[in-house]
C-alpha cells in the first residue's frame, strides 16, 4: 500500500493509557486493565512502591512505557501486536518454557511472538513499542518473498549499529509525529519507517514445515524442528535437540532420517542456506559481499559453502546477490 492509499484508508483512533499507583494489588489489577498481561504479582522491594504504564498511539502502533519500584511478574501471551521492548534500568528477566533470558539494558528485545512466557522485573524502566502484525506483514510483503506461513523473525546482529541507529531514528519520527496526531501524514509515515527499522533489525522470514511435522507422532521431533529455526544463528548440535525433545541422541538421528530423510545437522545446514539466501536477495551487491553473509551464518570455508548452495539452489550465491 502506498503513503496515498493509506491516507485514503479509514484512520485508526487515538489510543492513550495511563495508569498509576502506590500499591501492589492495585498494580496487579491495573496492568491487566491496560493489557500488559495477566496473573500479575507485585510486592514491595523496599519501603516505597509505586508504578506507572503509559500507552499512547492507534491500533497500529502505540509507544509504551512501564516503570516500577518495586517487583512484579506477569505472564503475557501473543497477541495482536509484535512487541519490541528495552530496559532503561533495573531488572529484568523473560521465561519462555523453562528457559530464562535476562534482558540486557538498552537492548532492543523481541518478545517472544508465538508462545506465551512469564515476564519478571525488580525496580524496573521498560519501553515498549506495539506493532499490529496486518502492519509489519503488509510492509513485508513489500522487501521480501513471503509464503503463507506465520513470519518468523531472527535476533539482531551483534555489532549492527546501522540497523539499531535506524531504529532510533524511528522512535524519534514516531515521538515527534504523535504530537501531530494520528490522523496526520507524519505518523501514517512514521509508522511505516517504525516498521521498515523493525525489519532491518530483526530480519523476517516464512518457515515453511513438513506437512508430516503436524501428525501428533511426529510431535518430539516437531520440537526439535522448530529449536532448529528459532536458535539456526548460533551453534545447534545434537545433543542440544535430545535436550529439548527428551529422546536419546540415536533416537534424534532416527528421526531425522525417517520422517526428513537427512541427518540433524544436515537440517541445520539447509535452514541456514535458506537464510543466506534470503540475505542475498535482499541485500545490494555494493556494500555486502558473498563472504559476509555466508559467514554471519555459520559458513567459514567459503569454498564448500559455494558448493552446497550450488547443489541445493541451482546457482552460484554471487548469481544471486546480483539479482
Amino acid at each position: 500500500m502506498s503513503d496515498a492509499d493509506a491516507l485514503a484508508a479509514p484512520l485508526p483512533d487515538l489510543i492513550r493509557l495511563e495508569v498509576a499507583g502506590r500499591d501492589p494489588e492495585s498494580a496487579a489489577r491495573d496492568l491487566v486493565a491496560v493489557d500488559a498481561g495477566k496473573q500479575w504479582l507485585a510486592r514491595r522491594t523496599g519501603e516505597q512502591f509505586s508504578y506507572r504504564y503509559t500507552a499512547v498511539g492507534d491500533s497500529q502502533v502505540t509507544v509504551r512505557r512501564s516503570r516500577v519500584t518495586g517487583f512484579v511478574r506477569g505472564v503475557i501471551e501473543p497477541g495482536e501486536h509484535y512487541v519490541v521492548q528495552w530496559v532503561t534500568g533495573g531488572a529484568g528477566a523473560i521465561d519462555v518454557a523453562g528457559e530464562r533470558i535476562e534482558l540486557r539494558p538498552d537492548e532492543p528485545t523481541l518478545f517472544p511472538t508465538e508462545q506465551a512466557f512469564t515476564f519478571i522485573a525488580t525496580d524496573h524502566d521498560q519501553r515498549l513499542v506495539h506493532l499490529h502484525r496486518d502492519l509489519v506483514r503488509e510492509v513485508a510483503a513489500e522487501r521480501y518473498e513471503l509464503g503463507d506461513g506465520p513470519l518468523r523473525f531472527d535476533q539482531p546482529l551483534a555489532g549492527d549499529e546501522p540497523a539499531l541507529g535506524r531504529w532510533h531514528d524511528a522512535l524519534g519520527a514516531l515521538s515527534r509525529a504523535l504530537r501531530d496526531g494520528v490522523d496526520s501524514s507524519s505518523w501514517v509515515a512514521a509508522k511505516r519507517a517504525a516498521v521498515e527499522a523493525f525489519l532491518g533489525l530483526f530480519p523476517p522470514h516464512v518457515d515453511s514445515l513438513p506437512a508430516a511435522l503436524s501428525l501428533p507422532k511426529n510431535a518430539r521431533l516437531r520440537a526439535m524442528v522448530e529449536h532448529v529455526h528459532a536458535h539456526v544463528r548460533e551453534p545447534v548440535t545434537v545433543a542440544d535437540l535430545s535436550a529439548v525433545s527428551g529422546l536419546s541422541v540415536r533416537s534424534v538421528q532416527e528421526s531425522f532420517a525417517r520422517v526428513l530423510g537427512v541427518s540433524p545437522l544436515t537440517y541445520v545446514r539447509e535452514v541456514r542456506l535458506d537464510r543466506v539466501r534470503q540475505e542475498l536477495l535482499q541485500l545490494d551487491p555494493q556494500e555486502v559481499t558473498v563472504g559476509d553473509v555466508a559467514r554471519r551464518w555459520g559458513f567459514a570455508h567459503l569454498g564448500r559453502f559455494s558448493a552446497v548452495y550450488l547443489d541445493r539452489f541451482g546457482e552460484y550465491p554471487k548469481q544471486t546477490l546480483r539479482r
